[in-house]
């Protein structure tokens, strides 16, 4: 992993982007590359698949808005991410995180097993062998505050891929192209909180957000997102200010996404 320190941010728009490999599973198309010795992760605007809730061209600049965000929460939820051109055109850049294949922060395990501390049990269901299996989730401050983070910028695909366990024990998010809808969209599997008062440090997050929007967050996301996606994101972080409490599903969509993982 390349941490913020240690990049020379001056030279990731100077130099190429050169490409090293594709991420084949994902939905819309994802690259691997390298700006010098830097690792990133690119995804073109040409590559995006069009959806029917989100409009078209949009996902890369919402990846960044999302990254904005997260520096004004102070958590560091989102690495790195802004938009520059590459071998395919315009895209969104984010910088590669070496996570840790020895920790999950989001597994599932059979019902039986669930962990007594320090985990948070989400729902139940049967595996492909009809065995009754439970979704957890880690209950740590870093991972409360990605679900606080998933609320504010209304995120409609934390999957538990989408969390990257470092080995520091940080978790990292990615993957926030579907973020900042208008309409309730929150489909994650961080529900183990729900009803749950925020912290003091989850409420200043929220506060500095607030203060930020009438801002330089304010005039950078006029660039990425409608006047009607940055006023729902201040209500949303009204209302989370006011009830202080981690919400429940709302709306007509699926409270999980799909896949799980």
């Amino acid at each position: 992993m390349t941490s913020r320190a240690e990049v020379d941010t001056s030279a990731l728009d100077e130099t190429p982007l050169e490409l090293t490999g594709r991420i084949t599973t994902a939905s819309n198309a994802t690259f691997l590359g390298t700006i010098g010795d830097t690792s990133v992760v690119y995804k073109p605007i040409a590559g995006e698949k069009p959806l029917w809730d989100f409009p078209d061209e949009t996902l890369a600049m919402r990846e960044v808005a999302a990254h904005l965000v997260s520096e004004s929460l102070g958590w560091n939820v989102v690495p790195r991410t802004w938009l520059r051109s590459g071998p395919l055109g315009m895209g969104m850049v984010q910088l590669w995180q070496e996570a840790d294949p020895e920790q999950d922060a989001v597994d599932l395990v059979l019902a039986e097993e669930v962990p007594d501390e320090g985990w948070c049990h989400v729902f139940d269901g049967h595996d492909e062998e009809d065995r009754v299996v439970s979704l957890v989730h880690e209950d740590t401050v870093a991972l409360r505050r990605m679900a606080v983070f998933d609320v504010v910028v209304n995120n409609a695909d934390r999957k538990g891929a989408h969390i990257l366990a470092m080995p520091d024990g940080h978790r990292h998010g990615v993957d926030h192209g579907l973020t900042f809808h208008e309409e309730d969209k929150l489909r994650t599997v961080l529900w183990g909180w729900l009803g749950e008062p925020l912290s003091a440090d989850e409420l200043a997050g929220l506060d500095r957000v607030l203060e930020d929007l009438y801002g330089s967050l304010g005039d950078e996301l006029a660039g990425l997102l409608t006047i009607a996606e940055t006023d729902a994101l201040a209500s949303r972080i009204e209302v989370l200010r006011s009830t202080a409490v981690f919400p429940g599903p709302t709306g007509h969509m699926p409270a999980f996404p799909w896949p799980l993982f």
